[in-house]
């Protein structure tokens, strides 16, 4: 089975190979060394491949939703689609990142093979509808204002356009009180029982969200903690946002995983994994 086709609806009691969803927050590409966005790509390649764990690169190339006005955002549709589609034809890996409007649907799905809903905009029914009808698969993250069975009402707007079947569902945490989340891992039996096979976003859901005042703060420490238990609890995929140096990154780096520590991290995942199968 391809990396894609674990993307496929899921049959009740089934159970597949783990994959990975992981890369930089957003392109970083410019102010800093060329091609760096793709030297992450490079350097994961090396690491995960080894490992024979089904993957697929990330990196936004827009973020819509920060803090601040002034916050870093990344290089935009057309240049950021560009540097993706170039770091596809350097390393062939299958690449994934966010869409905010219907707009962006049909030139970020000529170069990626995932479409993204961020989670704050799992509900816009016109995105949906557009990212559906348009890409090779979808990735929609729940939002964190959601219970994890109200994403049942998301997979039916998105089952109701005929588009593509290879649809995953995101957990990243819900809001627990003012810039804290909290993950209720039950979340993952119960979206799985929607039929759609489940990623864990163990970075996100470690983030505190505008904990910094004009930007999100997070937990770095707690990501294994929160990715072991995950696996442990049955999700068919993990989301791990990672950076050389997360402390220099222009956004989320207070929750995302240094590359140096990814490769021990995943050691303990797949003992978790092969452990439960």
């Amino acid at each position: 089975m391809n990396t894609l086709d674990l993307l496929l609806p899921l049959e009740p009691g089934t159970q597949r190979s783990l994959f990975l969803i992981a890369g930089p927050c957003v392109i970083e590409d410019e102010g800093r060394e060329k091609d760096f966005t793709l030297s992450i790509a490079d350097r994961l390649r090396k690491i995960l491949d080894p490992l024979g764990l089904p993957w697929i690169f990330k990196a936004s190339f827009d973020k819509a939703n920060r803090t601040s006005l002034e916050s870093f955002r990344g290089p935009g549709l057309d240049k950021g689609l560009a540097i993706l589609e170039a770091i596809k034809q350097e390393t062939n890996v299958l690449l994934l990142s966010d869409v905010h409007e219907a707009w962006q649907v049909n030139a970020a799905a000529e170069v990626l093979d995932v479409v993204q809903i961020p989670a704050f905009l799992c509900r816009q029914t016109d995105l949906l509808v557009a990212a559906a009808t348009h890409a090779r698969a979808l990735n929609i993250k729940k939002g964190q204002f959601l219970a994890p069975s109200a994403m049942e009402n998301v997979l039916n707007k998105v089952r109701g356009t005929g588009g593509t079947e290879r649809v995953t569902l995101t957990e990243r945490g819900t809001m627990f009180g003012y810039g804290n989340l909290v993950v209720d891992m039950t979340s993952i039996p119960v979206l799985r029982g929607l039929g759609a096979p489940v990623v864990f976003d163990a970075t996100h859901s470690a983030q505190l969200p505008g904990g910094l005042g004009t930007a999100s703060g997070g937990r770095r420490a707690m990501v294994p903690t929160l990715a072991a238990a995950a696996v442990a609890a049955g999700c068919d995929g993990l989301f791990l946002e990672v950076h050389p140096d997360p402390d220099s990154a222009l956004s989320d780096g207070p929750n995302m995983v240094p590359l140096d520590e990814l490769e021990n991290l995943l050691h303990r995942i797949l003992a978790i994994r092969e452990a439960i199968r």
